[in-house]
This record gives C-alpha cells, structure tokens and sequence, in this order.
C-alpha cells in the first residue's frame, strides 16, 4: 500500500471516531457526572497510552528527561486532560450537544489570537476576517436556542464551551515548545494529570459504580478521544507527503458529529446550528488559507 493511501486511511480513521465523541460526552453524562467522566476517560488514555509505548519500545526515552521536561509535562497535564476536560465536559452537560461540539470547533481562532502575545505573531486581514466569521456563525447558533427542547440555552454552558477554547489553545501553544517525544510527552500529561483528577473527584463526586452504564462511555471517550485517535492522527501527518492533504479532512469531523448527534443522542438539529457550523468551519479554512499562503 502506498504511503499517502495510508495516511488517508488513517486520518478518515482519526476523523471518524473524533466525530463519535460529542455524542459519547452527552450519552455519558447522563449516568455519571463530569468528575467521573474525567477519571475513567482518563485512567484509560493513560493505560493506552502506556500500552502503545511498551509496543513501541519508547519507555526507554524516559532516562532522556530533565526536571523541567518532567514540571513543563505537568503544566501541560493540569492544562490537558484535567481543566480542558472539567469546563467541556461541563458546558456538554449545560447544553445540547450539537450546540457545544459547534462552540468547541472555534479554538483555532482562540490559537491564533493567543499566538499574538506568547509566539510573536502578526495578524492578518485574513485573521480578521476568519475571526469575524466564525463568531458570527456562534451568534447564529445561540439565536437557535428558543428553538431546542431544553428552551433558552445555558449562557454557563455557551461561557464554558467558548472558554474550553482558551484552555486547549494554551495547552498546544505551551506544547509547541516542548522537544520530549510526542507519544512520551503525551502519556506523561496525562499520568501527572491523575493525581488532580482522582483528588477533585474525590472531594468533588463519588468514586464511579463500575457496574454503571456511563463508565463504558468513559473507557470509549479514553480510547478514541484521548488515545488512539491520537496515535492514528499522528501516523497519518508523519506518512503523508503534505500536511494540506489531510489538514482539510478535519473540517468534515463537525458536520458527521451532528449525523452522529442526531440519532444517538436523539436531538432535533436546528437550522442555526447548521448555518453557524458553516459559518465556523467556512472562518476556519479562510484562516488555513492564509497559513498556507504564508508558508
């Protein structure tokens, strides 16, 4: 099999499965809550995660860490998975879920305007326009609230679900910097990470009843969430012969997510939610449009 036939194959992979999680989070929560959620989603990456490394024979690049890969994995691991998770599980619990998947994708921006002061970079009128877009198309999904069962949508939800942006943004900016390999430094987030996660949802929740429906929803969202969508995401950008030919599939994850929304979850997907989806994923490639202009 070619090289680039298999990058497809495992970016429409890694873009599949992503685009099951949203309505996995939603399903979820209705059996246990977001601590819970947290610490079986995450235990699970972290036991992924250690299994790929073991099958790749990587352990042996921890004798190649200093004390401040190990402090900056740290920073990482409370940025991600511990309070990226804690506000998007949150506003998935505050709002339907396609309005929270939708609200999520915006985080590319919340990256680009963060990249100003902490990279250095400069803003383009391609910027602004993206920007301009895509929260136009978040006004049109929150004028869609009347619309949806629930009523009037959670203003905390819709807060939450903006301000997870924020966190996953400054998570792959702080990211950027670090030279520990990527599988390694991943786990090792992760792993640092559990010691809050148990801790809040000990003072926070209850210790998850093994025998309750949610917590295969937890195991699901640890696997293809957290782990091995990861894994085949990043097989996929080291076998293709260009980043541009698998970075667009991306965009095809939100719209597949609301297929997957409507008949699982069984929520009725309004017009606005699809309009402003547009108008977020159409911002988005406006602004990758301009990335690859400038390479």
């Amino acid at each position: 099999m070619k090289t680039q036939t298999q990058s497809y194959i495992y970016a429409i992979g890694a873009v599949f499965l992503w685009s099951t999680v949203a309505s996995v989070f939603k399903l979820s929560l209705n059996y246990i809550d977001i601590w819970q959620l947290l610490l079986v989603s995450s235990l699970t990456a972290t036991l992924c995660l250690l299994s790929i490394l073991v099958y790749q024979n990587k352990l042996i690049l921890l004798r190649q860490l200093k004390p401040k890969d190990c402090f900056r994995l740290l920073v990482l691991g409370i940025l991600n998975p511990f309070l990226y998770y804690v506000i998007l599980f949150k506003a998935y619990d505050l709002l339907p879920a396609q309005i929270a998947q939708s609200l999520n994708y915006t985080w590319a921006i919340t990256l680009m305007f963060l990249s100003i002061p902490i990279l250095k970079h400069k803003v383009t009128s391609y910027d602004i326009a993206a920007t301009l877009v895509c929260y136009a198309g978040i006004v049109v999904i929150c004028m869609g609230g009347d619309s949806f069962p629930t009523g009037q949508l959670s203003m905390l939800g819709i807060s939450l679900a903006i301000g997870s942006t924020i966190i996953w943004a400054l998570y792959w900016l702080y990211k950027a910097k670090d030279k520990v390999d990527p599988m390694l430094g991943l786990f090792l987030s992760f792993l640092f990470s559990l010691p809050f996660i148990m801790l809040s949802c000990y003072l926070f929740s209850d210790i998850p009843n093994w025998n309750n429906n949610g917590i295969l929803g937890g195991v699901y969202v640890g696997l293809f969430e957290m782990g091995i969508t990861y894994v085949l995401w990043l097989s996929a950008l080291q076998l293709t012969s260009s980043v541009a030919k698998i970075s667009t599939l991306i965009y095809c994850s939100p719209f597949l997510s609301l297929f997957f929304i409507h008949f699982f979850v069984g929520e009725a997907i309004a017009a606005t939610t699809v309009v402003g989806l547009s108008m977020i994923v159409g911002g988005l490639l406006l602004q990758r449009k301009n990335e690859v202009k400038n390479c």
